[in-house]
């Protein structure tokens, strides 16, 4: 890793850590007046870090774990979910959401987007998306991959209706989870924790309503690096700490950098923080060993998706001001 942002990059870990149980604490306590967490383990690395430093924060006790695999769930992802609830000794409970996405057809509308693109498409078949175009001066545009039962793989570009179609289907996904989060934060008088690390928080990398709300997002300000940091000062499973991070959405085996970064999380930390910190893209390009031309590419790529995912941040919008209680969140220093 390039020296300079390298050691930008490196945590205290027992500071952090403190830092971010303190707040957990005072957040709950004075703002949200909720008596413990919930969380969602997905068995990847942020949701597993985010686990140890509610138990930190708040205690085993106060800490409700849920593993929520679908049809597409990759079968170690719940594994290593059980593993994280165990290690750190929480409640949890496991719950196959596969029905309740087929009666709201989630995967009726994906495959039926996807049959007018493959119409061979069909029980057994394997699907992803993939990104392309960024690295290459284009604008980003996705690619439909499906694999048929005997090992072919297909690909096309994916128009817009199609791509619509298939992304709001999987966003079923994400949005029955933190139902299904949110009924046990009810039940229990706790809050819901978010697991989105800086690169997926800044680039918009989360389904509104889905995986994006939460009440504490504890790992937001953290690049992906340094939540890998964290998960080794805190002691977690070996598999967890070497978990490279998926999507663990559709059926194919797919990479996030695959999917929407246009690169791997640890050189896309270093690129996040060269835009985040005002280095200019020569800067970036000595650092990544790359060229001038690719990294104004890399920069450009974090601007358009800043923009294109904006309002995925945003609350809902009044029409006019309403006075009464207050929509701001607690000041953070």
């Amino acid at each position: 890793m390039p020296p300079k942002l390298a050691a930008a990059l490196k945590l205290n870990e027992a500071a952090e850590v403190a830092k971010i149980t303190a707040r957990v604490r005072e957040l709950l306590r004075g703002h949200l007046h909720r008596r413990g967490l919930v969380i969602a383990i997905s068995g990847g690395i942020d949701s597993s870090v985010c686990s140890a430093l509610a138990v930190r924060a708040v205690g085993r006790e106060h800490v409700f774990g849920l593993l929520l695999p679908e049809r597409d769930s990759a079968s170690e992802s719940s594994v290593r979910g059980r593993a994280v609830a165990e290690h750190l000794g929480i409640a949890y409970e496991e719950f196959d959401i596969a029905s309740a996405l087929d009666v709201l057809g989630c995967y009726r509308w994906r495959d039926a987007a996807i049959r007018n693109m493959f119409p061979a498409y069909a029980d057994g078949w394997k699907n992803k998306i993939a990104i392309s175009g960024g690295q290459t001066g284009h604008f980003n545009f996705f690619k439909l991959v499906v694999e048929s039962p005997e090992g072919q793989v297909f690909e096309r570009r994916l128009d817009a209706k199609s791509y619509l179609q298939i992304v709001a289907a999987t966003n079923f996904k994400q949005r029955v989870r933190k139902t299904l989060e949110y009924f046990h934060a009810d039940r229990l008088h706790y809050a819901v924790i978010g697991t989105p690390n800086r690169l997926e928080y800044d680039q918009g990398f989360f389904v509104k309503n889905g995986d994006g709300s939460a009440d504490l997002k504890l790992i937001a300000h953290l690049y992906k690096t340094q939540v890998y940091a964290l998960a080794r000062y805190l002691e977690l499973p070996e598999e967890i700490c070497n978990a490279q991070p998926t999507t663990d959405t559709y059926s194919m085996a797919q990479g996030q950098d695959e999917f929407y970064f246009v690169l791997p999380h640890d050189k896309m930390d270093i690129a996040l923080l060269a835009y985040n910190s005002g280095e200019p893209a020569t800067a970036l390009a000595a650092e990544l060993s790359i060229d001038l031309e690719q990294a104004e590419l890399i920069y450009r790529d974090i601007e358009a998706k800043r923009k294109a995912t904006a309002m995925l941040h945003w609350p809902a919008i009044p029409i006019e001001t309403v006075s009464g209680p207050s929509t701001k969140p607690p000041i953070i220093d």
